[in-house]
């Protein structure tokens, strides 16, 4: 198949891409160096690869690179840095809810969806948000905690 050029905006970074038309967005991210996103089943089970795109998280392994065009994306190290973490990523070292770590960035980014929608979740909505990553390792008990303490510091940093 002949290559598209097309314009991925990464972390806030425009990207100028040559890409076959069945290109999934996985593979055009871990190609451009997004190795923060993870590659697990391909099939959009575990939610290893998930990106936010325009603030909406989605499985970058079922979606194709050319529908990502002219769209915000955002991987887990868009967040913050390591001199300024964002509070899930602080929240989730803090309190050891990541083992060995391969499911987090998608976690953190379905955590990020749902704090920016409901900013003081519940529970359920917590269990709702998450419930399409899969963690091999946690029991996810810490993760949900994270979740819930990172929602507390972002609440309390919100201006008045």
């Amino acid at each position: 198949m002949n290559p598209k050029l097309i314009s991925l905006t990464i972390n806030g970074s425009t990207h100028q891409v040559a890409l076959s038309p069945n290109t999934t967005l996985l593979h055009a991210l871990r190609d451009l160096g997004h190795t923060d996103v993870k590659s697990g089943c391909e099939k959009g089970d575990c939610g290893a690869c998930g990106v936010l795109i325009d603030g909406v998280v989605v499985n970058s392994c079922l979606l194709l690179a050319w529908l990502a065009e002219n769209k915000e994306l955002v991987t887990v190290a868009g967040l913050g840095t390591p001199d300024k973490p964002h509070p899930l990523h602080k929240a989730f070292v803090d309190l050891g809810a990541a083992q060995c770590g391969y499911c987090i960035p998608g976690m953190i980014l379905s955590a990020k969806a749902l704090l920016d929608q409901h900013p003081q979740p519940t529970d359920e909505q917590i269990r709702e948000s998450l419930s399409g990553n899969l963690c091999r390792c946690t029991g996810y008990v810490r993760i949900f905690e994270a979740v819930r303490v990172a929602a507390q510091e972002l609440g309390s940093t919100l201006p008045e």
